[in-house]
């Protein structure tokens, strides 16, 4: 597999397929671009490339049906009248229709056929379709790609959300005209080499949640093992010590309690992955050593985390919201009622506990703020209207301010209690004082970074500086460093 293609075309590759060329162009309007199909991603697709300056024409079997959902700029005719315009031709149609160009093969002969399509499930055939198409036309240049791009992002304006498109194909040079050409279309090419790639390409769209995967695993692992933790010491202890029944609280008390706990551990492990880059970094002095494949791994699920995390959060407010609404909180409200005018208390008020209830809950409400605040800026959409510093503090600056605001709200609920014997049951401590452990590591470990002598080190060491550079200096040894640059916000 090729490494991401950011190279220009050849001197000689516009004199030999297209007459004005496609590589630094002032007038993109006097490049047509060819698309055989006029479905959705068809329309789709000529939106960007006339918003980008290109003409376009249209191939499709009933010319005259199909014109009226496409700009009047466009030119829509039969299939064999929009090969002959054009070098560059997107086919937009399904698999089993390549076989009625078949008529058309003279004409494509030399030209550079970009396939588009997708399959309905994994290795659906033996072969891509576009080594399918390949075989069909031999004498055709094919091309894989675009195939993963939604209609939704063809749609968007020039300057919107940047997207990968995957190319490869056997042709060196109609391979770098695609790639220049999506270049011009302001999305991001890479280049996967070969056709042989292509079946790779076309699944790509078929995989479910491939980054979801570790983060959903590790959420529902999370709650699992904190939902089982909770029945336990609220459940089963007072069953076994008093032969109280409380199962009526499974439903609502326990899962609101397993929710904050996943929802905090979750976004602790969004940001400890970055300071154990960090610490990776500063270990061996260099930001040009390969991270182990597990932090990578790590690193590129972190924005899955914290949206599992902000999940959780929404949830766990819902069902605080509804609390109240329980006949069981009802009839405890009732209850304390009636013994406070049994035990002849004219007022109740206790001053400690209503301050650490009313903070308790703005810290809550501050923390899904920030969070609410962070899962929209992960949006593509809104993330593309920001600059790299706009979303480098919204994401690391706020994110930790989120995580410390979260761990204060734990705190604050948690007061004075994790140092009462009684809320020790089996021996096992409170769910807030295992939800604590990893948000107060992941701070520290952050207040260790903000030491000038450590946060001078790393800034070094991300704008170039090398270790090995001071070791050459003074004679020492040099260790082996990986090619491949890695660099962790």
């Amino acid at each position: 597999m090729e490494s991401i293609s950011m190279m220009g075309s050849p001197k000689n590759l516009n004199e030999t397929f297209l007459p004005n060329g496609i590589n630094g162009i002032k007038d993109a309007s006097k490049i047509t671009i060819g698309i055989i199909g006029s479905g959705d991603f068809a329309k789709s697709l000529t939106i960007r490339l006339v918003k980008c300056g290109y003409h376009v024409v249209i191939g499709s079997r009933n010319p005259k049906f199909a014109s009226e959902f496409f700009p009047h700029v466009v030119d829509v005719t039969h299939h064999e009248d929009a090969v002959a315009k054009t070098n560059i031709i997107f086919v937009a149609i399904h698999r089993e229709h390549y076989a009625s160009l078949w008529d058309l093969k003279h004409l494509l002969v030399g030209k550079i056929l970009v396939d588009v399509s997708n399959n309905m499930r994994v290795d659906q055939y033996p072969e891509s379709n576009a080594e399918y198409l390949a075989s069909l036309f031999p004498e055709s240049l094919v091309v894989k790609g675009f195939n993963v791009i939604s209609a939704w992002a063809l749609q968007l304006g020039p300057k919107d959300a940047s997207r990968q498109v995957f190319i490869c194909g056997n042709n060196v040079q109609a391979r770098h005209q695609v790639i220049e050409l999506a270049r011009q279309l302001n999305f991001i090419p890479i280049d996967l080499g070969a056709l042989s790639s292509s079946k790779e390409i076309e699944n790509l769209p078929l995989r479910l949640f491939t980054l979801w995967k570790g983060p959903v695993v590790v959420a529902v692992s999370l709650a699992t093992f904190f939902f089982i933790y909770s029945f336990i010491r609220d459940i089963i202890h007072p069953y076994v010590r008093n032969q109280q029944s409380d199962f009526y609280k499974i439903p609502i008390e326990i899962v609101n309690k397993t929710l904050p706990v996943v929802a905090i551990t979750l976004l602790s492990l969004v940001y400890l992955s970055g300071l154990l880059a960090a610490a990776y970094q500063l270990y061996y002095g260099t930001k040009y050593r390969r991270l182990p494949p597990w932090l990578e791994s790590w690193l590129q699920c972190r924005k899955q985390l914290g949206l599992l995390s902000f999940f959780f959060a929404t949830v766990h407010v819902a069902y605080s919201l509804c609390l109240p609404m329980r006949r069981s909180e009802r009839y405890l409200f009732l209850n304390m009622a009636y013994q406070q005018v049994h035990a002849n208390v004219e007022n109740s008020w206790n001053e400690e506990e209503v301050w650490r209830v009313e903070m308790y809950i703005s810290f809550g409400i501050m923390s899904l703020g920030l969070l609410s605040l962070l899962a929209v800026t992960s949006i593509p959409s809104v993330n593309s209207a920001l600059n790299w510093r706009e979303f480098s503090f919204i994401q690391s600056t706020l994110g930790y301010v989120a995580l410390l605001i979260s761990t204060f709200h734990v705190l604050i609920y948690g007061w004075k209690r994790a140092f009462e014997e009684e809320y020790y049951r089996f021996y096992t401590p409170p769910n807030f004082v295992l939800a604590l452990v990893l948000p107060s590591v992941v701070i520290v470990g952050k207040i260790i970074l903000l030491f000038p002598c450590i946060s001078r080190k790393l800034r070094r060491i991300r704008r170039g500086w090398e270790k090995s550079q001071v070791m050459e200096e003074t004679g020492g040894t040099v260790p082996h460093l990986s090619p491949e640059r890695i660099t962790v916000m």
